[in-house]
Parts: C-alpha cells; structure tokens; sequence
C-alpha cells in the first residue's frame, strides 16, 4: 500500500469537515427544540441533579428520515461514505500491491479497482479526530478556569495535564449545547450508508443483513431506554476529557461498525462469508441472550435507584446494607450488564465468519475496556461504601461471569 495514498485519503476535506459541521449543527438545533421526557439523573455529591431530556430517538428518526429524503431526491448520495479515489487506480504502486483488503490491480477494468473507502470514512475518521482534540482543549482550558463549586462543574485538577486532558476535569460540561457523552447516532449513519453501498452493488448477503439488523436493534434500543443512561457509570462518574470525548466522537462510530466499515476493508462488502442455517440461529440466540442479560440488568438498576422497594423477578429485592442491589442479575454478578455488552459485541461480529480476526477487533477491545472499568469500579464501590461493599462481594462472589470470573 502506498503511504502517500493513505495520508491523502486521511487528509481531512472540506467535504468531510462540512458533513461534521452539519450534523452537530443539527445536533445542537433539535437536541434543544424537539419534545422528550425531561428525567432526573443522579443524585450528585453536592445534593443537585441534573435534568436531561431525553429526544434521542425522535431526533434520531428525524435526522434519518431528512437523509433519505435527501437521497430520494440526489441532494446527497446515501452512500455518502463512500469515496472513489481515482488517483489510487492511476498509481503505480496501486499497480503491484493491494488496498486495505480490496483486491489486487490486474490493469483490466482499472474503475472496478478505483478505492471504495467508506463514503469518505477516512476523512470522517481524521477530521472528527481533530475536531475531538480541539473539544477536549477547549474544555480542559475552560474547566481549570472555573470557579463553579457545584458537583457537575468543580474542576478537578490534579496538576498533572496529561492525566487531566485525559480524564477531563469537569463532570458534566457541555459544548456548544451539545451532551458530549450523548448519542450513536454516527454508528448508525455509518451503518446505512454501508448498507446502501452494499444495495447499489448487489452484494447484500445474509451476513450483512444478520449484523444490520443486530445493530440497528441495539442502536435504536439505547435510544428508547435514553432514560436509563442518566444513572450510568459515564455519566455519574467519569468526567468528561479525552477519553470520552474520543469514546464517544471517534471509537464508537468507526470502530463499532469494523465489521462492515472502512476500517476493515469493507469486511462484508468484500468478504464473502457463506453462513448455514445452524450458525444464523446460534448467532441469534448469542444476541438474544446478551439482549436479555444486558437489558434486564440496567432496567433492573434503573427501577431499583426510583424505587428501592420495586419487585425483581416477582420478589421483594435482596438489599445489602440499603444500598447495594443484590437481587436479579445483580445477584448473579457484580458487574453482570458487561457480560450481556459482551455477548451483544460478540454478535456483531459472528455474522463475519471466522477467517479472520480483523472483524473481532470490537469485543476483543470491549472485553479488556470492561475489565479494565470494572477494576476501576471495584476500587471505587470498596472506597465509597467499605464494609457494605465487603458484604456485597461476600453474597455476590462473580464479578463478570458467574462460576468463572
């Protein structure tokens, strides 16, 4: 692969710089006028809580539905993520090598070998990777110059910027009208554009479809169940730097949809993975039951943090010294939402096969990121509720896995 050409296709455009601009413009337009359900988060240190509007799905819906619109009538192109450099089919090093996994030049039908890189994908990648760190800067500097002593915006500096500019220093800032740990609606986006690429080239196959569909139901459910994200650890706990900002921007999005994007050549667009019937149905029920877990244990947190005293599964729930949940999933685990998270990851990637472990990037990196938070996790709980949390450890031994972890 020629460098040259890499650097060219992550070189940002204005293209590429006037698609983000657009979308957090609409963003920070219908996120502050569309109706939703205004909740109550948690309860800060300080005693305050944050109100949170919750009109993802409806501004989501919206924003698919001007898109398509857009399409229908050629204002845009659906597979505006995907780009035809021509300049690659005309270098000599294009000539004698191959592309991220595309195919190899054999100087007939030089427009069948012209780049597809995911709708402009590289430059999305680079220019929103830019417009993160310029983010993060700007909060960085704007935190260690507040003086608001209120939970959600006491800055806290450790004196260390590295560390700072990572973790963040503020809770809960905002920019631009805009809830930075908010939103995947960029996966989502990347996901149809993906798939109408994979329409307009008559390569849609039953992968394809098995790893749309799962996403589309996973991406559409954090949107329905918003409401729960406000008593997520994200939320409640980790301030807002680099870390998330760039989780949030750039990882989610791009990384997310490795089996299907840019990021992995195309994997499914040029990828022909041959699934029986047998491995359709294992890798339905892998989602179904990552669903359940991951579903039901947040749904259980939610209710128990309203209503301490609601029903688990029928019965008066099991509480360690008033505070920790010990019934449900939350009896069976200590973490247990992460492995539903994990089971559902597992599934995005199942449709592609085994013959590579490119496409297993996302829940090999999520099992070590869970592992890495729940650490962090521990650590925190045994700090915050000391002996009620050796308790908790002691009835609920697992902190992923039951009987292995």
């Amino acid at each position: 692969m020629d460098l040259g050409i890499l650097l060219h296709a992550l070189t940002p455009s204005l293209d590429s710089v006037a698609i983000l601009v657009t979308f957090f413009t609409y963003l920070a337009i219908f996120g502050s006028i569309l109706p939703g359900k205004v909740v109550q988060g948690a309860v800060l240190r300080d005693g305050t809580r944050l109100s949170y509007r919750c009109n993802g799905l409806l501004s989501l819906v919206l924003l698919v539905g001007l898109l398509g619109v857009g399409a229908w009538m050629n204002f845009i192109s659906p597979t505006v993520c995907t780009r035809y450099l021509s300049l690659l089919a005309s270098s000599p090093a294009f000539a004698d090598s191959q592309f991220v996994g595309i195919g190899h030049n054999d100087g007939t039908n030089l427009n069948k070998f012209k780049i597809v890189i995911s709708d402009r994908g590289l430059e999305l990648l680079s220019t929103t990777f830019i417009f993160s760190f310029l983010v993060t800067l700007v909060l960085y500097a704007a935190g260690g110059r507040s003086r608001n002593q209120g939970s959600s915006l006491k800055p806290h500096v450790t004196g260390n910027l590295i560390h700072d500019w990572w973790f963040g220093i503020q809770l809960n800032p905002q920019f631009m009208g805009i809830d930075l740990k908010a939103g995947m609606m960029g996966w989502l986006l990347i996901n149809l554009s993906i798939l109408a690429k994979s329409v307009l080239d008559s390569t849609l196959s039953r992968s394809m479809i098995l790893y749309q569909t799962f996403s589309v139901l996973y991406i559409l459910d954090y949107f329905v169940y918003e409401e729960y994200m406000t008593s997520t650890w994200d939320i409640i706990a980790e301030r807002l730097g680099f870390m998330l900002v760039f989780g949030d921007l750039v990882w989610i999005p791009f990384t997310f949809s490795i089996q299907a994007s840019a990021l992995s050549g195309w994997w499914l667009l040029h990828n022909k993975v041959e699934l029986t019937t047998a491995a359709v149905i294992a890798n339905c029920i892998v989602f179904l039951i990552g669903y359940l877990v991951f579903r039901g244990a947040n749904k259980q947190k939610h209710v128990f943090k309203k209503n301490p005293k609601a029903l688990i599964w029928g019965k008066p729930p099991r509480v360690i010294g008033g505070k920790l949940l010990a019934s449900g999933y939350w009896g069976m685990a200590r973490h247990c939402n992460y492995l539903g998270d994990l089971l559902l990851a597992l599934s995005f990637s199942l449709p592609c096969g085994i013959s590579s472990p490119i496409p297993y990037f996302y829940p090999i990196y999520l099992l070590i990121l869970l592992i890495w938070r729940e650490r962090r996790d521990e650590a925190r709980c045994a700090e915050k509720y000391r002996e009620v949390w050796a308790e908790y450890c002691s009835f609920v031994p697992w902190r992923i896995l039951p009987y292995f972890y």
